[in-house]
């Protein structure tokens, strides 16, 4: 009987990898059955591993005890398989392999499979909810697993293009001291120090300075950090970021080893010659144009301010908005009133009033005159100047937000892509890169009346604007940067302070007592007066980088083993509870809020 004949044999080559050119080659291969078709005097099965897929081939030369093995294999059975390489009698020119077949002479069944909860295929209809409780299974699908190698390609590319340029990978702990940084802090508790806790970091921030200070010159590291915080799209409560600091440097330094990076990574990955030097972008201008201060410059559709134009109307709306202090601004969605029906009008009105907005004022223009919601309190020159500044035309859609400046440009930013992907303006094949500058320090906070830290408290103020920290908090903008792409925030990072007197004033300004500064930072700012050098750096969110270069929709699809949106893992039940004896050990004692809580 030929099925013992392969024990002790070794895969010689992956299902994917080969070609007409190892016709006539004995071969073996190992993978899972992705499907058996059972034409009564010949059977096929289609064998995949991670590199593809091949036709294993059994007809009336196989060995009966072959063939009777192949009638028994099911979908997800793994086997191995040997025989020579030969020609298909029918093309696949679906497949890499869809030339060549193996015509089998040896089999064995090395795993059985029950039937799969779903189809392990590229568009399988099951929902995320089930895919993610048998994620061991959603692996097996070609379209993640190739998400899953580009990204090991990805973080090989930044390795390697790192060391070159003088980088010294060094690993920071895992375990450290809680401290603000913005977003709640996973705690974890400690069985030495009872009642202490330690916290796992959200990024490696402060011990990347320290490493500036120590003399290691350039850092980087791909790093893991943790944030408890609610999931999107693109967040999740643990992430990978591509963390590096450099010391002796300025901000041009920084940007060229970041442009470097991304122009190496593209080419590299996708073969994309990306651009360089990336163009730049103020934060006023980013908020002021595009709603966000992560625009996606993939396609127009700009904000226009039109609130010099209807200060004086008759429309109480814009006039009464503006009297205030408010502004009056709108955007044009070029030949989207074929699509934007006033039903369709009335959804985004909904939209702009979920984020916040009191209402949405529009123009749609489909006839000789265009339809306006308030065209009857403005002059007839009011609204040829709102057509001429929106470069309005028949077929146009104008959308208007009167209000405060903080809710009207990003109401629009948020209708804007809203109506660009409704209209399929966004081009998916398009990597724009863009660099955000001259971030304001401090944000006022109208609940509290007091101006808040947009940025970690180690950041440094450009220098022109330290005059104005006592005196005038909306004058001063942060020595820091974003890079954005297609609308994602890719990276943040800043020039550091390293002036014990400026830390110390930042600290105050911030409303941290120097008792308080020195309880949570004290082991760093001491760091600084025994000659900390002038550094810089940047985190670079690595999960993001792959999620776009795969041209996936989540970041789900480019982890291994994600979260959903309340924070735990479906496939292995986490986060659980835990034995009472732990507890005790640990000195905690769980007290859950009761049903009115």
């Amino acid at each position: 009987m030929k099925l013992d004949r392969m024990d002790g044999m070794k895969r010689t080559h992956y299902c994917g990898t080969l070609t007409k050119e190892n016709i006539g080659d004995t071969v073996v291969v190992c993978g899972w059955v992705q499907r058996q078709r059972d034409l009564g005097s010949l059977i096929f099965i289609d064998l995949r591993d991670r590199s593809g897929i091949i036709q294993l081939a059994f007809d009336d030369n196989t060995d009966k005890a072959i063939f009777e093995k192949a009638f028994t294999v099911r979908s997800e059975f793994v086997l191995m398989a040997s025989g020579k390489v030969r020609m298909r009698s029918s093309i696949n020119p679906d497949l890499p392999t869809g030339e060549i077949e193996i015509e089998v002479d040896c089999l064995k069944i090395l795993g059985a499979s029950l039937t799969p909860p779903f189809d392990i295929t590229p568009d399988t209809k099951a929902g995320e909810e089930l895919r993610l409780k048998y994620r061991y299974l959603d692996l097996r699908r070609s379209n993640l697993q190739n998400n899953i190698m580009m990204r090991h390609k990805i973080a090989k590319v930044t390795r390697d293009y790192f060391d070159e340029n003088g980088f010294l990978e060094i690993e920071t702990p895992t375990l450290i001291k809680s401290t603000p940084e913005g977003a709640r802090d996973y705690l974890v508790p400690s069985r030495v120090h009872k009642g202490s806790f330690f916290a796992l970091p959200q990024s490696p921030q402060m011990y990347k300075q320290l490493l500036m200070l120590s003399g290691f010159d350039r850092y980087m590291q791909i790093a893991r950090c943790y944030r408890d915080e609610d999931l999107r799209a693109d967040r999740q409560p643990e992430f990978t970021q591509i963390d590096l600091e450099m010391s002796f440097v300025d901000r041009e330094d920084i940007f060229g080893i970041a442009e470097g990076y991304v122009k190496r990574l593209f080419s590299e990955v996708l073969n994309v010659d990306i651009k360089t030097p990336l163009p730049r972008m103020t934060y006023n201008d980013a908020m002021n144009n595009y709603g966000s201060d992560k625009p996606d410059t993939r396609f127009d559709m700009k904000i226009k301010d039109i609130s010099d134009i209807v200060e004086n109307c008759e429309f109480a709306v814009f006039a009464n908005t503006i009297k205030s202090g408010g502004t009056v601004r709108a955007i044009n969605a070029k030949g989207a009133a074929g699509v934007y029906t006033r039903k369709e009008i009335d959804k985004l009105t909904e939209d702009a009033k979920g984020i916040g907005a009191k209402g949405l004022a529009f123009i749609r223009w489909v006839e000789d005159e265009p339809s306006c919601s308030f065209s009857k309190f403005m002059t007839k020159d009011e609204m040829a100047a709102i057509y001429k500044r929106l470069e309005a035309e028949k077929g146009d859609v104008i959308l208007i937000v009167a209000d405060k400046k903080s809710l009207a440009l990003p109401v629009l930013g948020a209708l804007r892509l809203t109506v660009a992907k409704k209209l399929n303006m966004i081009p998916a094949d398009k990597f724009n890169f863009v660099w955000i500058t001259e971030f304001p320090f401090f944000e006022y906070n109208e609940e509290t009346g007091k101006y808040d830290a947009m940025h970690h408290p180690f950041t440094a103020p450009l220098d022109e604007c330290i005059e104005f920290l006592d005196t005038d908090p909306e004058k001063v903008y942060a020595n820091a940067y974003d890079l954005v792409l297609n609308g994602v925030e890719l990276s943040s990072g800043s020039l550091r302070i390293t002036d014990p007197e400026l830390q110390a004033h930042m600290f105050s300004a911030l409303g941290l007592s120097d008792e308080e500064a020195e309880q949570k930072f004290g082991f760093l700012t001491g760091a600084f007066k025994y000659g900390a050098p002038p550094h810089g750096g940047m985190g670079i969110g690595l999960d993001r980088i792959c999620m776009i270069m795969t041209g996936s929709e989540s970041l789900r699809d480019v982890l291994a083993f994600p979260k959903i949106a309340n924070s735990s893992e479906l496939m292995s039940g986490a986060p659980a509870g835990v034995d009472e004896t732990q507890l005790n050990e640990l000195a905690i004692k769980i007290q859950l809020p009761s049903k009115d809580e």
